[in-house]
């Protein structure tokens, strides 16, 4: 692909592509090739490697190009652009915030959500009018269909971004839908998860009454040299660890490969079980099928640690 005019996100709409000569059929063609992606009506990308939520903030950033800025992206749509992690999110729409008190309206692509927005609540990120982080931040835990996991998972990133939780704290003194679980979760919330695996491991433990773990602890050997930092422990007994592939990804060094960073992974392991404490792992199946709160709960009745 060649040739497209491209602007400063790389995106490529069909409106300067006609006045650099192109045609629709052209345009058309180069879709059905491959070469250039579609990630909203009237607006294309070249292909490339993307995530989900890579794709979604193209077409929301498209989608407020497009409107020449008379729109508010919202929802999980400004969630992609501010960078906020979310739990399972749906992101086939993308969602905006009219300002007006009536007249929602949706697509197949697109969600206008009512609402009066303050000015404090509008910020402009990348040239683009969205909502500000702790703004998005609660309308996605008010929103999410993930429940409390999925409130849990935005306000943990959330805090992780620097939002400040006083600022969400008094957006969620409302009475719109949605926010009694937003306030339970940020209540919860916290930054030092680092993930939504975590965010949704520590949603089940806290749902099942079982005692609070620590997290991102630094255990250190009897000479006091560092062994591991774990996801969550009890008690510097029993250790907790989320396994989920985007966490080996996310911490390759320099030439490693996702395998070798999970045989380093197993080393730290090892190193924390000779210092007698118990590791247990688990993935986003055993998130999915129920089975983490049982796991933690007999090992804290094995440990003699309490367990609610």
């Amino acid at each position: 692909m060649t040739g497209y005019p491209t602007d400063r996100h790389g995106l490529i709409y069909r409106s300067t592509a006609l006045d650099a000569g192109f045609t629709d059929t052209e345009i058309t063609r180069a879709v059905t090739r491959g070469d250039i992606v579609r990630v909203a009506r009237g607006a294309f990308a070249p292909p490339g490697d993307r995530t989900p939520e890579q794709i979604h903030r193209l077409a929301a950033i498209a989608t407020s190009e497009l409107a020449g800025g008379s729109v508010v992206v919202s929802h999980q749509s400004a969630a992609t652009v501010h960078g906020l992690e979310m739990l399972q999110p749906s992101l086939r729409r993308v969602h905006l915030t009219t300002g007006s008190p009536a007249g929602a309206h949706r697509t197949t692509t697109r969600h206008e959500h009512v609402g009066v927005l303050a000015d404090d609540e509008i910020s402009i990120v990348d040239g683009i009018v969205i909502t500000t982080l702790e703004r998005t931040a609660v309308d996605v835990a008010c929103t999410t269909t993930m429940g409390f996991a999925g409130a849990l998972a935005v306000f943990d990133s959330a805090l992780r971004l620097g939002a400040d939780r006083a600022e969400m704290q008094e957006m969620v003194q409302t009475t719109r839908r949605g926010v009694g679980r937003a306030r339970r979760a940020l209540r919860y919330a916290d930054g030092k998860a680092e993930n939504p695996g975590e965010s949704w491991s520590r949603a089940q433990m806290i749902e099942a009454g079982l005692s609070s773990p620590r997290l991102q602890h630094q255990f250190r050997d009897v000479q006091g040299n560092e062994i591991a930092r774990t996801d969550f422990d009890w008690s510097g007994l029993l250790v907790g660890e989320f396994d989920g592939m985007t966490k080996y990804q996310k911490h390759l060094r320099p030439g490693e490969t996702p395998f070798d960073a999970m045989r380093r992974e197993k080393q730290r392991e090892d190193a924390l079980r000779r210092t007698g404490v118990m590791v247990i792992r688990w993935t986003w199946k055993d998130l999915q099928d129920g089975r983490v709160v049982p796991m933690i709960r007999e090992w804290l009745a094995r440990l003699g640690l309490t367990a609610a």
